[in-house]
């Protein structure tokens, strides 16, 4: 068994021997690329989305020094046609870039990498000499001609060295040499039978075009059919709640929310995992190590970003133009860069029909606002402050604290929309009842039977508060706002709310520039 050749099926075996959740449709899909002009993949997500658990798998079900055969026999993949024809059929190269990352911090890296994969691969096949002039490409041309069979390249964490060395830097210079020399002229074509690249960064552009533009992309921006494989579905997150007794309303509240590609309801598999292991919901976004890189992008604070924020932290979903990103972290021109960057990390996801961006669940959204607060945004801080003495004031029924919480609201993000209708209220009152969301769910314009309620508050699983409805009004008083909601009737959703409920009526008068609050417990 080899270092980087022929590194068998131990690691899949792994995750076997666990809550293994299939995605092995994978296997299928690079199959019917093999061979082919199509044969080069490159697969982007955030970290914790399944990347190296799934170059595991396709390393033990193409490696040629294992029979894996047993590993598959129980799902999808064994029903595929081409299941029997690619099944350990390749010598396999595996390459973890973060493993040469972590040891090598200067310009020798690629040296390194060549010479460790030289030396493995000799040892494997040691009747094909090594000479003195040998790079990698040059020695597996020779290796090709001599053997008469094609390689399968797996390279996880494709853009570690991206991440840490500096842009226009004579490593990053190399590294696209060396992904060029390997797979972007003829000789690729004729040494690899395919190619598999992961990372949490799509190739990067030079100009318009990418770097390797004979790879085909999934990234979590533009997947493919590939949306289904990384992440966990609905469908299969209701399977483990079942499986472990789990609430699934809470798996759903922290980790639910990415929209990639035509799947609406995308989990992040590693939090949900650690939460049904540890039977509770939690934040375990922060082992991912992005969040330092997170509050760096956030401080930028280009035209408009920071309005942005806030708006996402109250729910809201902002327009992204991510078509002008260069897919390189060091290279931040504008907020549409700094939006793209937070999706393809994945604390933002991404509705590729309407090109707007959203914050995906709570989980996230904690450790978006831990990122807001310390960037010095001091204003941005103080409304998060604010929203959870805004929420006690509404519990507590206190009027006029309220109206001076939603006036303080207003005053501070008057940037964010012009202050002229209902819609516009309710907008800055989705901002100001934020801290809400830690025990509520809200809805805008919410249907009952006569209309509509412009902001419901439902307490989530476990909750032990009332129920509360807004109604909003422009110029209008405070008192008939509550009247319109009991004409209205209530929404559907509060029907078992009816003997613990707020009905919250509020008031902008524009000349006064104030508002009012009336306050009815049901």
């Amino acid at each position: 068994m080899g270092t980087y050749i022929n590194t068998g099926n131990a690691g899949f075996q792994s995750a076997r021997n666990g809550e293994y959740v299939d995605k092995s449709e994978l296997i299928a899909i690079v199959n019917a690329t093999l061979y082919t002009e199509r044969r080069f993949t490159c697969v982007t997500r955030c970290r914790r989305f399944g990347k190296s658990l799934a170059a595991k798998m396709l390393n033990a079900y193409y490696d040629r020094s294992c029979d894996s055969r047993s590993l598959f026999a129980d799902l999808r993949i064994a029903q595929d046609p081409s299941f029997e024809k690619y099944l350990n059929q390749f010598y396999v190269i595996y390459l973890d870039m973060t493993a040469f990352v972590t040891r090598f911090h200067d310009d020798s890296i690629l040296e390194h990498i060549d010479s460790e994969l030289i030396e493995d691969i000799h040892t494997a096949i040691p009747d094909v000499p090594v000479r003195e002039d040998d790079d990698l490409m040059k020695y597996l041309i020779r290796v090709n001609a001599a053997i008469n069979q094609q390689f399968f390249f797996i390279i996880d964490e494709w853009d570690a060295i991206c991440r840490e060395f500096a842009p226009g830097s004579a490593t990053m210079n190399s590294y696209v040499s060396w992904l060029r020399r390997m797979f972007k002229g003829s000789d690729g074509v004729k040494i690899f039978a395919g190619v598999y690249m992961t990372g949490i960064l799509p190739v990067k552009k030079y100009k318009t075009e990418s770097a390797l533009n004979n790879f085909i992309e999934y990234s979590m921006i533009d997947p493919g059919e590939m949306a289904p494989l990384f992440g966990f579905t609905k469908t299969e997150v209701m399977t483990l709640a079942d499986k472990y007794g789990f609430d699934l309303d809470e798996l759903e509240k922290w980790y639910d929310g990415y929209q990639i590609g035509g799947e609406c309801s995308m989990f992040n598999p590693n939090s949900v995992m650690q939460a049904l292991r540890r039977k509770w919901c939690s934040s375990y976004w922060a082992a991912t190590g992005a969040y330092e890189a997170v509050a760096n992008y956030i401080k930028m604070n280009f035209d408009g970003l920071k309005d942005d924020v806030v708006f996402l932290l109250s729910g809201g979903r902002v327009k992204v133009n991510t078509t002008k990103f260069q897919n390189d972290v060091s290279i931040i021109q504008s907020r549409d860069d700094v939006l793209t960057v937070l999706i393809h990390l994945g604390y933002l996801s991404y509705d590729r029909t309407r090109r707007v961006c959203y914050i995906p669940n709570w989980e996230v959204a904690g450790e978006l606002t831990n990122a807001v607060e310390d960037t010095g945004w001091k204003h941005v801080v103080k409304a998060l402050e604010q929203s959870e003495r805004l929420l006690q004031a509404t519990l507590e029924g206190d009027e006029e604290a309220v109206a001076r919480g939603v006036d303080a609201a207003h005053d501070e993000h008057t940037s964010i929309l012009s202050y002229n209708d209902e819609n516009s209220l309710a907008c800055v009152l989705s901002i100001a009842y934020y801290y809400a969301k830690n025990d509520y769910i809200m809805h805008r314009e919410l249907a009952s039977d006569k209309g509509f309620a412009d902001i419901v508050l439902i307490p989530r699983k476990n909750v032990d508060s009332p129920a509360i409805v807004l109604e909003l009004k422009y110029d209008k008083d405070a008192d008939s706002a509550i009247s319109q909601i009991r004409r209205k009737q209530y929404p559907a959703k509060i029907s078992d709310y009816t003997d613990n409920l707020l009905l919250v009526g509020i008031n902008y008068d524009r000349q006064q520039k104030k508002h009012e609050c009336h306050i009815e417990r049901v």
